[in-house]
């Protein structure tokens, strides 16, 4: 029997000196996939070309796409490489951000100051229920949020669920890009980190209280975990 050759890696792009791709990075170790973790902010580069990588996720932090620093113009500016290779490409809350962004689209704050975090109900839209056909796994009901920014969906691509507070949840750009303003990487440890060492984010208009977000974990995340796999399998490309 043939060996089977090493998979490409796959980018992964944190914002925070000590954030982790949480359940994101185990279920792509889990394919074979090795992570090329980077943090631009801290001074490591973003390669040129995708060549060598199967794709590139970049993940949330607390800063904002409008923000006007460096590392943040350059991640921006950068997201053109897997857009221009048609290479897949996940953009999750920031992430998202900075795709809508590169793209056109606007990042902004609530008008009244709400914020979404804890978890939320996501409605697929039309483009979005034909997707969940083909993979085979419907939408969750409700998706784990942290973040009091949304964005607008660019022109030229899909929206493919919506919300109430922050209506654009979840996107696509051409076959191998997608956004999501949720985090379904979050795992039941990082959830605990987050509600307390940014405890007092959970003041602000809309958010949802610690107790009240470990229940909706208890409630939801069988369907995210379940969805999630199933999303990556799909969203990359398997060559091999």
């Amino acid at each position: 029997m043939p060996k089977r050759r090493p998979r490409e890696p796959i980018l992964i792009v944190l914002h925070q000196e000590h954030s982790t791709p949480g359940r994101v990075g185990r279920l792509l170790r889990e394919r074979g996939y090795p992570l090329d973790i980077r943090r631009p902010r801290f001074g490591d580069p973003l390669p040129e070309t995708l060549a060598a990588h199967a794709g590139a996720v970049v993940f949330g932090g607390p800063m904002s796409a409008n923000d006007p620093d460096d590392f943040i113009k350059q991640e921006i500016d950068w997201i053109e490489v897997p857009l221009k290779e048609n290479k897949p490409y996940l953009g999750l809350c920031l992430g998202a951000q900075m795709m809508a962004k590169h793209l056109g689209a606007g990042v902004w704050a609530h008008p009244e100051g709400r914020a979404e975090i804890g978890y939320y109900p996501l409605v697929p839209t039309r483009a979005g229920e034909a997707l969940s056909t083909d993979w085979g796994v419907p939408w969750p009901s409700h998706v784990y949020h942290w973040h009091r920014e949304g964005f607008d969906c660019p022109s030229g691509a899909e929206t493919l669920a919506t919300g109430d507070d922050f209506p654009t949840q979840a996107i696509r750009v051409g076959e191998k890009a997608f956004g999501l303003q949720f985090h379904p990487e979050v795992t039941h440890a990082m959830l605990c980190r987050w509600t307390v060492v940014a405890e007092e984010r959970l003041a602000m208009p809309g958010a949802q209280d610690r107790i009240r977000q470990i229940e909706g974990r208890f409630q939801h995340d069988p369907h995210v975990s379940r969805w999630l796999d199933r999303f990556l399998d799909h969203w990359l490309t398997e060559k091999q």
